[in-house]
């Protein structure tokens, strides 16, 4: 009986210097928000910006902006507005990752998921771009409409990002070959 071998978690083939610099630049701009969110951590807001994204009411909203009040409400704005570079950043990544997955994956099913993923890894991107300018808008004074479609891109923004990831482990799990039975 012929056995096909497992592919590696992670293709074989060099990564292309355009996806090692996305990776690294999308990694080292993820690190300074996740430093400018800290001092966001309250108890209005114990997930930091996270907490203003998911603020579904004006009442959630203007309690975490509140708490913020001590100089804070700068840094919130500064995160928002470099997001929009990180927003870019990722999704070259994303995409160069799903291109760099599916390399030795020439079976039709892994070509169709990998559409699949690059198109939920786009929708989160727009939604991410979508949030943040809602957010923006949102500081003074909060309304309930902007807050609850902030909350709503937002979690179109993770189902996306968790859906292309969990795709991508897909593409990588594929065999390069069907198994073949033989008697």
């Amino acid at each position: 009986m012929d056995s096909a071998q497992r592919p590696p978690l992670i293709p074989m083939r060099p990564m292309k210097l355009p996806m090692k610099v996305s990776l690294v630049a999308a990694l080292a701009l993820w690190l300074v928000l996740v430093a400018l969110n800290q001092p966001l951590h309250t108890a209005a807001a114990p997930q930091g910006i996270v907490s203003l994204q998911l603020a579904g009411t004006a009442e959630q909203t203007h309690a975490i902006l509140r708490s913020w009040r001590d100089g804070n409400l700068a840094m919130a704005r500064l995160s928002l507005w470099l997001d929009f570079v990180f927003i870019v950043v990722y999704l070259a990544a994303l995409l160069q990752l799903t291109r760099h997955f599916t390399r030795d994956r020439p079976g039709i099913r892994e070509r169709m998921v990998a559409r699949w993923v690059r198109a939920l890894f786009v929708i989160a991107g727009i939604s991410d771009v979508a949030e943040n300018i809602v957010l923006l808008n949102n500081f003074n004074p909060p309304s309930d409409s902007l807050s609850l479609t902030a909350t709503i891109l937002a979690l179109v923004k993770f189902t996306g990002l968790i859906l292309g990831m969990a795709g991508l482990v897909v593409i990588r799990a594929s065999r390069r070959r069907p198994l073949t039975h033989s008697h």
